[in-house]
């Protein structure tokens, strides 16, 4: 065999200095912010309790699936606020709602412990797991996605 290779450069050369070059920036970005002492972003429940901002409307609410596929969304204290039939469009009701029940399920929750929804007095909506603390801002969905979950607090809320 001659001086040459066997088998080309699977990568150029140019392609792993590229690579190198982002994996170094990272790094340093990193580090600037975390020797700059640069504080992370707030979380909107931190800004509100901040603020002393209240709620305007509360309540509490079980998500319950039927065997034909339909959601009992109902009262933690009792009663059906509003049955989701099957094939209806209410996929972002579904989706927020499938997103926090895998959560449960991932830490060995049931669906026992309420959901509570809230409409807060800065106009900002919001779904906390009573279960698992995670909030979820339904306000940064766009107003038609905020409405279907606004429509579930009791009928006096203002602003909804």
């Amino acid at each position: 065999m001659s001086g040459a290779r066997a088998h080309p450069d699977l990568v150029p050369r140019t392609t792993l200095i590229g690579a190198g070059a982002l994996v170094a920036f990272a790094l340093a970005a990193t580090s600037i912010v975390r020797l700059a002492g640069i504080a992370p972003a707030a979380s909107p429940v931190l800004l509100r309790e901040q603020a002393h901002i209240a709620p305007v409307a509360s309540r509490d609410l079980r998500f319950i699936d039927r065997a034909d596929g339909s959601v009992v969304i109902g009262n933690a204290r009792g009663g059906t606020v509003t049955v989701i039939a099957a094939g209806q469009k209410t996929g972002f009701v579904r989706g927020v709602m499938r997103g926090l029940a895998r959560d449960r399920r991932a830490r060995g929750i049931g669906d026992r412990p309420p959901f509570t929804l809230t409409l807060w007095r800065d106009g900002e909506l919001s779904l906390t797991d009573t279960a698992t603390g995670r909030t979820i801002e339904l306000s940064a969905f766009g107003p038609t996605n905020r409405a279907t979950f606004a429509a579930l607090l009791p009928a006096q809320a203002p602003g909804t």
